[in-house]
């Protein structure tokens, strides 16, 4: 069964405020006061439609960010640490990739994990940046990933149904 995620991930307050920026965003509760702000294609035009030009990609290796994506980023992390994750994922083999951004800047990562490359000791690219945001393990969940209830959606669209 596939897995597919592309999303911001932040304290509830900081996901609400970026989310007031763009008309297009949902934003779907996670655990532990995280909230999730999905990266849908509509999402991803109105982050266009607003003014920002340029390619896509960028300093956090993420394809799908909108030309000067990191500049929002920045800027919403002066009031919290925000999270940029994806992952992409078919009968247990995928990638991920996650960082951090805080302070106005990039602070951890871009982390990746390679198809069929296994997790370090410290855990996942995800698993590593809900930590950073946050996140703990608690109530017997296998990781930060766990904890927070990433896997109540398999995709990116169903978590902005869910928002």
């Amino acid at each position: 069964m596939p897995y597919e995620l592309q999303a911001l991930i932040g304290p509830v307050e900081l996901i609400t405020v970026a989310a007031a920026e763009v008309p297009a965003a949902r934003i779907a509760p996670l655990g532990q006061g995280l909230a999730l702000l999905p990266a849908t294609p509509v999402f991803l035009a109105a982050l266009q439609l607003g003014g920002e030009e340029g390619a896509h990609g960028g300093e956090g290796g993420f394809e799908w960010f909108p030309g000067g994506f990191e500049r929002r980023l920045a800027a919403w992390s002066k009031a919290g640490p925000i999270a940029c994750v994806e992952a992409d994922y078919f009968g247990g083999t995928g990638t991920q990739r996650a960082a951090v951004w805080a302070d106005g800047r990039l602070d951890l990562g871009p982390l990746t994990s390679a198809e069929s490359e296994p997790f370090p000791p410290e855990g996942s690219p995800i698993s590593r940046v809900l930590r950073r945001i946050g996140a703990r393990v608690e109530g017997g969940h296998l990781d930060e990933f766990d904890a927070v209830g990433l896997p109540a959606h398999r995709s990116t669209s169903g978590w902005a149904a869910a928002g």
